[in-house]
């Protein structure tokens, strides 16, 4: 089980009876129900994709001027640098106006900074560099809104900055020509969520408005990739984007792009925003984790067939290396986190010498959501350090980074990802302080990992294609628009196995009659706790599955764990120590399945104190009771356990509480009592020396 909770999964059913009057497919009512969708009209509007951005460019604050700059450099010929980032955002950005500049003639050079040697952000020594080469205007993509000292050497050594960005302002904004960053408190841009290649596309929009239709159809793949990997809220002018770009990318005019396409195995196939997710962006990202983001631009720039597959596959072979650097310093990491003391772990602050600086945000990432708590890796080089740091559960990064100022030699980003640089001996008062902004977040309660789901299924029959084809009409997936969590409870285990190497866990599951091939990734039964034969609680996105030519629906797990309800005669069971327990009578047959053996009891007492030494005395209830059967030999294990457990309790051997799905189970030190004298043992004997039959 990967998280501790399971929250939602309710729908309103008035709702849903509406939409499946309307006409809605069965599953897709149920979702749009459960996100507070409430007629035909609601669901109408929200399904509707537009197809064309909505929001003139020129309402963004300085987007004029920026116009009227740039318009000026191409009608004097000035050599023109597009300055961007080395993730996939900035390597897109930088790509769109570089191709764009140059299709209106100019003389324009891409600069982007090398992760390990330059940094984030504008620099002194770039700058200059640009100087040198004869660039009189540097217009920056997803970066610059914070480089204040920056824009005041670039004027001292002659150079216009036209600033384009998406990350949150500091109180001060940099002196440029132009500032144009939708989140400037003084924008009235009315969508704020833009990605930096958002930007970007708005300023090539603005610079030729009476070409918007050609140039959003030519840019909208990069738009989509670099706002999809960018993890932007998928809502107003987002989604048009990605939308756009999605059914555009197949057909895009940009052969590295294809090349990339054809080298990952999304060629000539439908591409979703997962697959820019998981597969398209992680391998333009590895040009830049790994310090060649220069390779990715050039791979999308390129109009060389050959030079493209070639790229392709040099990207490609980094993003196998940064995946083999990153298990490393995952493991590390983990290594380090369990000798922090329990007061430094509401926010995990984790720094090395021996760390690629490029790969520690997506390890991150991944501390993150294993330790449900926001996470801080930091690359440490002579005395200073180099940290990215990834929030968990709405955390807002960068207000915290904002208090911790004083401890910081510079940070930047936004709420959920963000970077900064810090003095090594100031670490660890920056722990402390950050694990208590995230304690009083968080109540003083330990962050506790949840998983929403947003539909519990309960007429399995409805899983067919033709209700994932209907889903799909909620695409594209992202921020504030979550690629549904589905959920059956009590489903069978019919079958599972490793596959992938050991590395994921392939498992055929069955309930009402239907039957479903499920895959879990990075998953083991060990883990899990499940078996061939039991009853699970599964969490699940649904995907096709295309194998030899034949269509099927696959349930990609999210989740899975032994089923929190009890099964029939589970319910069965507990009823009947319920009726014993609480002075209802009981049959000679029903006391006679009570009774458990002394052989029963000893197993159980010796299965409390292992359950007890491994997990502590709270635990999910029908997990535990069903863990403590298994450790039975003889008939009835569960139905003896539930009620051996009862028994301990009323001699004093140990304490027991249950609290809706959990129990608290300890054992008393040094208590022992004699079994027999319980008032539940002694009304079981009654039961059965009354019965001559028995």
């Amino acid at each position: 089980m990967k998280y501790a909770k399971w929250t939602g999964g309710g729908c309103d059913e008035a709702a849903a009876a509406r939409l499946l009057a309307a006409g809605y497919p069965h599953l897709l009512s149920l979702l749009l129900s459960a996100r507070g969708v409430a007629s035909p009209e609601e669901a109408a509007l929200l399904l509707d994709r537009e197809q064309r951005l909505t929001c003139p460019p020129l309402l963004m604050k300085d987007m004029d001027k920026a116009v009227a700059r740039i318009h000026r450099a191409l009608a004097e010929g000035e050599r023109i640098a597009v300055f961007g980032d080395y993730d996939v955002d900035g390597i897109t950005s930088t790509v769109l106006l570089v191709d764009y500049l140059r299709s209106r003639g100019a003389d324009c050079l891409k600069y982007i900074p090398r992760r390990v040697e330059d940094g984030y952000g504008l620099g002194r020594e770039a700058l200059r560099s640009l100087r040198d080469q004869g660039v009189t205007l540097v217009i920056t993509v997803d970066c610059g809104i914070t480089g204040v000292e920056e824009s005041l050497y670039a004027r001292e050594i002659g150079l216009d900055l036209v600033i384009t960005d998406h990350h949150e302002c500091k109180d001060r904004l940099p002196e440029a020509a132009a500032v144009v960053d939708p989140r400037r408190p003084d924008c009235p841009y009315p969508f704020k969520h833009l990605a930096g290649v958002g930007v970007a596309l708005k300023l090539a929009l603005a610079l030729d408005p009476q070409r918007e239709e050609a140039l959003f159809a030519r840019y909208c793949t990069l738009a989509a990739i670099g706002t999809v990997a960018d993890v932007m809220q998928m809502t107003g002018e987002n989604r048009t984007i990605v939308h756009r770009g999605l059914a555009s990318i197949g057909n895009t005019d940009f052969l590295g792009l294809r090349a990339l396409l054809q080298e990952t195995g999304l060629a000539d196939r439908e591409v979703s925003s997962t697959q820019i997710g998981f597969v398209l962006a992680p391998r333009i990202n590895a040009a830049g984790r790994m310090g060649e983001a220069e390779l990715a631009a050039d791979l999308l720039l390129t109009d060389d067939p050959a030079r493209a597959e070639a790229l392709a596959r040099e990207l490609c072979g980094l993003n196998r290396e940064r995946q083999a650097v990153e298990q490393e310093i995952f493991a590390q990491a983990v290594e380090q986190i369990e000798f922090l003391p329990a007061g430094e772990r509401s926010a995990l602050v984790l720094s090395s010498e021996v760390w690629h600086q490029g790969v520690v945000g997506i390890v991150a990432s991944r501390l993150s959501e294993k330790y449900s708590c926001p996470s801080f890796m930091i690359h440490l080089q002579n005395g200073m350090g180099k940290g990215s740091c990834r929030s968990y559960g709405g955390f807002n990064l960068f207000a915290a980074l904002e208090s911790c100022r004083d401890l910081l030699v510079d940070f930047g980003g936004h709420e959920l990802a963000a970077g900064f640089n810090i003095r090594e001996e100031d670490i660890p008062a920056f722990r402390q302080r950050i694990n208590r902004c995230v304690c009083d977040y968080c109540n003083g309660e330990p962050p506790v990992s949840a998983l929403a789901l947003d539909v519990v299924i309960r007429h399995p029959e409805a899983i067919v294609l033709e209700e994932l084809d209907a889903l799909s009409r909620l695409e594209p997936y992202g921020a504030g628009n979550d690629r549904p969590v589905f959920a059956l409870m009590g489903a069978r285990v019919e079958s599972l196995q490793s596959v992938g190497q050991n590395r994921h866990l392939k498992l055929r599951l069955s309930k009402g009659g239907c039957h479903f091939d499920a895959i879990f990734f990075s998953a083991t039964a060990e883990a899990c706790g499940v078996s061939a034969g039991m009853r699970v609680d599964a969490a699940f996105y649904l995907q096709l599955n295309e194998f030899r030519g034949v269509s099927s629906v696959q349930l990609q797990l999210v989740d899975l764990r032994p089923a929190a309800g009890p099964s029939q005669r589970e319910r069965e069971c507990l009823e009947l120590v319920e009726r014993l327990t609480g002075g209802g009578a009981v049959t000679a047959a029903e006391a006679l399945r009570l009774l458990p053996e002394r052989r029963q009891f000893a197993g159980l007492w010796r299965a409390i104190g292992r359950m007890e030494a491994e997990c502590g005395g709270s635990v999910p209830r029908l997990p535990a009771l069903r863990r403590l059967a298994g450790a039975l030999d003889g008939a009835e294990s569960f139905l003896r356990t539930a009620l051996g457990l009862e028994v301990f309790a009323e001699r004093g051997l140990v304490t027991l509480a249950v609290q809706e799905d959990m129990m608290i189970l300890r054992p008393v030190p040094g208590r022992r009592a004699d079994l027999e004298q319980s008032a539940y043992m002694r009304a079981l004997r009654r039961v059965l020396k009354q019965d001559a039959s028995f």
